[in-house]
């Protein structure tokens, strides 16, 4: 959650889907192994979906969150679970000092220049510590296709996406471009998500409008939202059909690595 998008994100829309939201970070969490002294970091931590989980699973250790929202970093101090929580830009943080794990769980897709951040991530480890990353890859799917396209189609004035690169890469190319750090393992999931239906609009725009929509709507007026949303929902309708009581299947993808230095 640490994109500079204004206004801030919405907990309690980010939070409706929680639980297809947590499951990737808990199969994130189940490859990482022993770890050195230090901190454990979860950076990007949102609204602390994780922090239960980091806790219970690294309980002697300090656990720090860190992110740019300041309406989730309110929601994850509700939690009582990080012993410090740190508002920050995550693409210039730094740890104060090396950590043994930094946990991003579907955050890094917000920031630019892989290679030159991950490999900037790397170096705030303690020797033997792991970076463990989890990143949407869902940018050439209908959900996320089509964002774009009618964007472009509806207001071509502010959006030209002629130029478009997905900002996530396949987990190959994760993996050359941080075996020279260390141990790298990295994988690819569908996770087959059912959503159920939502009142007055497609279930997969329930999901996509807290996150991947939110940077369209952002530049448009209320009224341009709605012409927008309505042909977003209908492109959605023959991608994404019904089943019987008016759920839908959505395939998403996501990228996975971790690396030991």
């Amino acid at each position: 959650m640490s994109e500079t998008a204004k206004p801030d994100w919405n907990p309690e829309t980010y939070a409706r889907f929680r639980g297809l939201r947590l499951r990737p970070a808990l199969d994130l969490l189940a490859q990482v192994g022993g770890l050195p002294g230090g901190d454990v970091v979860d950076l990007g931590c949102g609204d602390g979906a994780v922090a239960a989980d980091l806790r219970l699973r690294f309980g002697g250790r300090r656990v720090v969150g860190v992110d740019q929202s300041a309406a989730m970093l309110a929601e994850a101090e509700a939690l009582q679970v990080y012993d410090r929580l740190d508002q920050a830009d995550i693409a210039q943080w730094s740890a104060t000092e090396p950590a043994a794990l930094i946990f991003s769980n579907a955050a890094l897709h917000w920031l630019p220049d892989h290679a030159v951040l991950l490999a900037r991530l790397a170096g705030q480890l303690a020797p033997g510590g792991v970076l463990a990353v989890q990143m949407p890859r869902q940018f050439m799917a209908p959900s996320h296709r089509f964002l774009r396209d009618i964007a472009a189609a509806l207001f071509p004035d502010r959006f030209d996406f002629a130029q478009y690169e997905a900002p996530v890469q396949p987990a190959a190319w994760y993996w050359e471009m941080l075996s020279p750090l260390g141990w790298v393992e990295a994988w690819e999931t569908d996770y087959v998500q059912r959503l159920d239906a939502s009142a007055g609009l497609h279930p997969v725009r329930a999901f996509t409008q807290s996150t991947a929509m939110r940077p369209f709507v952002e530049k448009l007026t209320a009224a341009e939202a709605e012409v927008y949303g309505s042909a977003y929902d209908k492109a959605l309708a023959s991608a994404y059909p019904g089943l019987t009581d008016g759920a839908v299947l959505m395939p998403f993808r996501r990228v996975f690595f971790t690396l030991k230095v």
